[in-house]
């Protein structure tokens, strides 16, 4: 039976998004979700995607963490090299293509603020100068060393990776400037090396663009409490927000704020087709 509140809310929603001049995208783990990527919610979650590391009993936060990779780097590198590679063959949910189209027509166009760290909404069409990773990416490097400022493309890097034992069969990465081992320009657990030049870059102009549009209609898909960088965002943006998460759909200002129950492509979804019968 179809929920009126769920439909009033998409109505709501929809004239919301056709008043816009400028629409901003914000993203965590759930907007990965409908691609086939995992979100790593619980340690259940984790380690059935990475047994190896659930026989073991790492958990998330202790092989996301530059530690990792000085104590052993080839399973440090395992992990990383292995999300790298899933990363890199993942199609984009037609969600991505949606969003870019709810924005054709307004003046300033849309941004994305992520804390993934997949370069999924890039590879979708994102412009690169139009996306915010917070969190940094995959597809770049640094110095574990700490040797400079420098970042690098991971384009050359291509892991083989031994997923039963999640470990690096190849050569590990190397910094091109003094030799130390690479490690992903991301910002892990416990991570004080982390070179945040890339990102800050990414997020001046976003805040520049930001400072341009009058009637700002935020849609924050998948962005859950636990690691809340994403949520904090959306509600700090200045413009009425859209949250779109199937378990904490709630919002702090119900009079510039609405909450869909829903997944990720399935609320994008719904949001599109509310905007284009209207």
């Amino acid at each position: 039976m179809p929920d009126p509140q769920q439909a009033l809310n998409l109505s709501r929603a929809a004239e919301w998004l056709r008043q816009a001049d400028g629409l901003l995208i914000t993203a965590g783990a759930g907007m990965g979700i409908a691609s086939g990527l995992p979100d790593f919610r619980g340690p259940g979650g984790f380690w059935s995607v990475y047994p190896a590391l659930g026989r073991a009993r790492i958990a998330f936060e202790s092989i996301a963490n530059p530690a990792a990779f000085a104590t052993d780097p080839r399973l440090a590198w395992g992990f990383y090299g292995h999300r790298l590679a899933l990363y890199r063959k993942t199609t984009p949910h037609a969600g991505f293509a949606l969003l870019l189209d709810l924005a054709k027509n307004m003046p300033h166009g849309l941004r994305a603020f992520t804390s993934n760290v997949d370069g999924q909404f890039q590879k979708a069409g994102f412009a690169t100068d139009r996306v915010c990773e917070i969190h940094g990416s995959i597809h770049h490097l640094q110095c574990l060393a700490g040797c400079g400022e420098q970042i690098w493309p991971a384009d050359d890097f291509h892991p083989e990776i031994d997923a039963a034992n999640c470990r690096l069969l190849n050569e590990l990465p190397h910094c091109p400037h003094c030799g130390a081992l690479a490690r992903p320009n991301i910002l892990m657990f416990g991570d004080w090396g982390w070179v945040d030049r890339r990102t800050t870059l990414q997020y001046q102009r976003l805040q520049q663009w930001l400072s341009t549009v009058e009637r700002l209609v935020c849609i924050e898909i998948g962005a859950g409490t636990n690691i809340p960088t994403v949520r904090h965002f959306s509600e700090d943006c200045g413009g009425r927000l859209i949250r779109i998460n199937p378990g904490e759909p709630e919002v702090p200002d119900a009079a510039n704020g609405i909450g869909l129950a829903i997944g990720g492509l399935d609320g994008i979804s719904r949001l599109h087709q509310a905007v284009a019968c209207t």
